[in-house]
């Protein structure tokens, strides 16, 4: 079976590694890779490389991506990001069998909308979830109604998504893939990560990532300040900050973080720390503050309190763990303050299918339908 994958950011690709190592061991499969969207930007980090460093073959690259991040940027990606694709698909249509899609990126979108007229079979992993405080909601349920097999991360997505197709053929319950990571990754110790981020994982650390909010973007701005200056105020901790993706009014995160922290010797501004760095950090902080869905997800797994500021997850099904905070600056010092003393959060995490693998349930899902795919 020829099976593609469309990666299109540093998010997705650490998702799917539990999957490509999979199918690159399974003698039925042929994997083929197509690389697009932040993974060939120098400003977010030129994650390409990272997949080829992980022993992947990149094999198809399409460059699609504007640097700009301004709502008409975005749509103008889209457009594009269709056009370049559908030369694609007319060259490679018939060299897949399956085409692996996750998420709700707005470029994911435009990959598989191009894709459809093509008859293009789309497997997506990760429909059915609610994310109110995005626009990424809308382009998630689009995505799902162009596929043509479902993977779940909970029975209450898949569910949803049986709701949303009026039918439920090919949707499956898996758990979140992503959590496969957690026994296949050997993590770094504090020493390991201070030789290599030149930052001590020993001191108080709070983990950060906060991407805007994309439904009523002009609040950002006023976001970014609150929180930068409850970061400001709470000078016990250090402060480990991953930056902001490529969505609508990103860089005026980012710049308000470069700004506001510049001279700050406790906080430190990582574009892109990779999964195995990353959950390192999340190991050996106290807590996370944010909107990512790393925290939803895989926190609890790693015994972590979250704060949750605002509402980009708003809808999302989460563990006991999440602790919701409006974004303003006293509530947010409040919340931390109060959060660090509990220590260890020791409840489930939703996320988890403690009855098998989500990468087999997906391969053996993949072979029950081999006859018609």
């Amino acid at each position: 079976m020829k099976i593609g994958v469309l990666t299109s950011s540093r998010a997705d690709f650490g998702i799917y590694r539990p999957l490509l190592n999979n199918i690159l061991t399974n003698s039925d499969f042929n994997l083929q890779i197509i690389a697009f969207g932040t993974h060939l930007s120098m400003f977010h980090g030129n994650t390409i490389e990272e997949i080829r460093n992980e022993g992947f073959e990149v094999n198809y690259i399409i460059d699609s991506l504007l640097i700009s991040d301004s709502s008409e940027s975005i749509s103008t990606t889209i457009g594009l990001t269709i056009i370049k694709f559908s030369s694609f698909w007319k060259a490679n249509y018939d060299q897949f069998d399956i085409v692996f899609c996750l998420g709700d990126r707005f470029e994911m979108l435009a990959a598989v909308l191009s894709g459809v007229s093509f008859g293009i079979k789309f497997a997506h992993i990760h429909g059915g979830e609610k994310t109110l405080g995005a626009i990424d909601n809308i382009f998630r349920h689009s995505i799902t109604h162009a596929s043509y097999i479902h993977f779940a991360s909970t029975e209450e997505y898949k569910n949803r998504i049986i709701q949303i197709l009026d039918e439920s053929d090919r949707v499956y319950y898996t758990g979140a893939l992503g959590l496969e990571n957690l026994n296949s990754i050997q993590l770094l110790d504090i020493n390991d990560f201070k030789l290599k981020w030149k930052i001590d994982l020993a001191h108080p650390t709070i983990l950060v990532t906060f991407h805007p909010e994309t439904v009523n973007s002009t609040l950002n701005t006023f976001y970014s300040e609150e929180i930068a200056e409850a970061i400001l105020a709470l000078e016990n901790f250090q402060f480990l900050i991953t930056m902001p993706n490529a969505d609508t009014n990103g860089n005026i995160i980012r710049k308000q973080f470069e700004s506001k922290f510049q001279n700050c010797k406790n906080i430190f501004l990582v574009e892109n720390l990779g999964t195995q760095s990353y959950f390192t950090a999340m190991k050996y902080s106290k807590i996370l503050v944010g909107n990512t869905s790393s925290g939803i997800i895989e926190a609890a797994s790693f015994k972590k309190y979250v704060i949750n500021l605002g509402k980009r997850q708003a809808g999302r099904a989460v563990s006991s763990n999440i602790i919701n905070v409006e974004i303003k600056k006293d509530l947010i010092i409040d919340s931390v303050n109060n959060t660090i003393p509990l220590g260890e959060y020791n409840g489930n995490n939703i996320y988890h299918n403690l009855n098998d693998s989500a990468s087999s349930i997906i391969i053996n899902s993949l072979k029950e339908n081999e006859a018609n795919i």
